[in-house]
């Protein structure tokens, strides 16, 4: 959860009205590991290039842009997410059956409630 995000704000707003209890992780303050990108990517099906903010600053840096999006160069995008978390995109919310979501729309957030 990053709270300058105006998504994680929603998202937050959207579980408080369901009544549902959650933890929040602030990841730019506790930023996950590659191990936990890894699984929080296999929960959602998806691919690290998938859940990168190529957009940021820090993506620009590095030439993100650029990066081949194969199998061969999975790693370093995940080493990328790990080392510059602000890439992460945001919010992923998981619930506690383990279904995850990149939780970028109210109806996204609504779809792990009540699982």
């Amino acid at each position: 959860m990053n709270p300058a995000c105006s998504k994680c704000r929603s998202a937050l707003s959207i579980l408080d009205e369901a009544g549902v209890g959650y933890t929040v992780r602030r990841y730019l303050e506790d930023p996950p590991d590659a191990s936990e990108i890894e699984a929080v990517l296999a929960r959602l099906g998806l691919q690290p290039w998938d859940i990168t903010r190529t957009g940021e600053p820090d993506a620009k840096d590095l030439g993100v842009a650029s990066w081949p999006r194969d199998a061969a160069n999975r790693a370093r995008w995940i080493d990328a997410l790990a080392a510059h978390p602000r890439l992460i995109q945001r919010p992923i919310i998981t619930a506690d059956d383990g279904a995850t979501v990149v939780a970028r729309s109210p109806e996204a957030v609504r779809s792990v409630l009540g699982r």
